[in-house]
């Protein structure tokens, strides 16, 4: 049995999720669930989660968000997380995490929320449509610091762009335990390493965000080759700034190759060269992905059994904290 199964697991207590709101990328391969795989589960209680709760907060298809929700957990388990290594669970099948939301709810200021990037984002998007947004995705953050604090985690593994979120759910605990009394850990962000952030630009240039994972190998071609670039047919060289396009290219073939993509840009005399070795590193890549999925995706016995464990063992953990976090707010919990 493993140390994780019994309990014994050395190092922190670590929690991240993926959102079951579209086809999983490239960009989140890299920009954090590899990190999952190769090191996260290996040196902490790791705890990973589809967060299919936040998929409600938008304009959603029901069918569709049970479809993306198992095809994010088999491509969990494709990656490489081990169950006997590490929690991999659906967020909607621990209660402790809506339990929770609400206390949260009621620990946050309205202007707190609304300061939250995600929500200004969307509301300045729908108001200019002349629409709405949901309640929930108001208090979004909520839920999001509750499924991080249940657990007593002491790591999250994110992307740069989801700091101001940790930072709040940080706030929040620290006001929760000065309020009623110490019952959260506070948490800290992990960052990928630098290469590992794909960012690109708008429109065609985001590649990372248009490839995804189960995409065929003559789509990922096409997607990398029709890329955005800038430079023309000038030396190929990595300038984050200057060349945001040409810089996602290098950094996504330095991840593929260990390689640096500074020093990975001396290596080509042509931009056209340089999208199709990246192409074929992203195909080769994601090759053994692809193929672990097709055969747990054959084996929905085993993928719910893991789920289910994962579900029980998460609600093992999260369980006692919120119920201590009830009742230091007067509830009889």
């Amino acid at each position: 049995m493993s140390a994780r199964a019994t309990g014994a697991a050395a190092g922190p207590r670590i929690f991240s999720g993926v959102e079951p709101t579209g086809h999983l990328t490239l960009g989140n391969y890299l920009g954090a669930m590899r990190r999952w795989v190769e090191v996260d589960q290996h040196r902490g209680d790791a705890l990973f989660c589809v967060v299919d709760l936040h998929a409600l907060t938008v304009e959603h298809d029901p069918a569709r968000v049970r479809r993306l929700s198992r095809q994010a957990a088999t491509l969990m388990l494709a990656m490489g997380l081990d169950p006997e290594r590490c929690t991999v669970f659906v967020q909607s099948h621990v209660d402790e995490h809506a339990r929770l939301s609400y206390l949260m709810e009621c620990t946050a200021t309205d202007g707190e929320m609304r300061r939250m990037l995600q929500y200004r984002e969307k509301d300045a998007e729908r108001a200019g449509r002349g629409g709405s947004v949901r309640l929930s995705l108001l208090t979004y953050p909520a839920l999001r610091a509750a499924d991080i604090l249940a657990y007593g985690t002491q790591e999250v593994p994110v992307g740069a762009d989801q700091a101001q979120q940790v930072e709040l759910t940080r706030e929040l605990a620290v006001r929760f335990n000065q309020r009623y009394g110490e019952v959260f850990v506070v948490p800290r962000a992990t960052y990928p390493e630098a290469a590992a952030r794909v960012r690109g630009k708008s429109g065609q240039g985001r590649m990372s965000g248009g490839v995804c994972l189960l995409d065929e190998p003559e789509v990922v071609r096409m997607k990398v080759m029709r890329a955005v670039m800038e430079g023309g047919s000038g030396a190929v060289e990595y300038e984050r700034g200057e060349r945001p396009g040409v810089a996602d290219l290098l950094e996504v073939l330095a991840a593929f190759s260990g390689g640096e993509p500074e020093r990975l840009a001396e290596g080509y005399a042509s931009y056209g060269a340089l999208q199709s070795d990246v192409a074929e590193a992203v195909v080769e890549g994601l090759r053994p992905v692809r193929e672990r999925h097709a055969a747990l995706a054959a084996n929905r016995e085993y993928v719910d059994a893991v789920l289910r464990a994962g579900a029980e063992r998460a609600r093992g953990l999260a369980r006692p904290r919120v119920d201590a976090a009830y009742r230091a707010v007067g509830l009889m919990a």
